[in-house]
């Protein structure tokens, strides 16, 4: 016996398909790609909606019904991301569409001659550049990534550690001179960070 559709959801999806249609949606439900999968694809979409100036676009997650705990990690690592991208100045906000759905409204690209074209994409982030971090500045950005993910609400934050950990070192040593105390400037400013998080 055919289960009853839900006459209030197909409608829901007709209206969305109307207002966004397949150019303006990223369904990362039906490709069930991993979280990391789900992230690089995520952020080359957004910019380059962004810079077809599209607006309004709607990123499709799914619940997570499946996954363990009802919890998605694509769901997760995906609202982390959004939510980096908006702290760039990338993404104007974010709101939940529906349990599985969110609506992401794109900053506006500011008028410049090199706006025209995608930014490239940042340079891989790689883990020996903490190992070179002496112990005192690696806990100390331990602890402002995890103050930052808590702050975006993410409950298991062990899976996305190492990575924020990664951009919150560029996002600061990216404003620091070279120079032999560059550590220690890094050290001063991580701390910082860490006070205002914790406020």
């Amino acid at each position: 016996m055919p289960s009853a559709r839900d006459p209030l959801r197909d409608l829901r999806r007709a209206y969305d398909e109307a207002r966004f249609g397949a150019a303006r949606t990223l369904n990362l439900r039906e490709s069930l790609p991993t979280p990391g999968d789900a992230v690089a694809r995520l952020e080359a979409w957004i910019r380059q909606q962004q810079v077809e100036r599209a607006g309004e676009v709607l990123v499709i997650t799914g619940r997570g019904k499946g996954s363990a705990g009802g919890v998605s990690p694509v769901r997760v690592a995906v609202v982390t991301r959004l939510a980096l991208l908006q702290r760039m100045g990338i993404v104007a906000g974010v709101r939940q569409h529906t349990p599985g759905s969110y609506v992401v409204r794109l900053a506006a690209i500011r008028a410049r001659p090199e706006a025209a074209a995608p930014a490239p994409p940042p340079p891989p982030l790689d883990a020996r550049t903490l190992q070179a971090l002496g112990a005192p500045t690696r806990t100390l950005l331990r602890r402002l990534a995890d103050c930052e993910l808590q702050a975006l609400g993410v409950r298991d934050r062990r899976q996305f550690l190492e990575e924020e950990m990664l951009r919150q070192f560029n996002r600061l040593a990216s404003a620091l001179n070279e120079g032999p105390d560059r550590e220690a400037l890094l050290l001063a400013a991580a701390s910082e960070a860490l006070e205002r998080c914790e406020e």
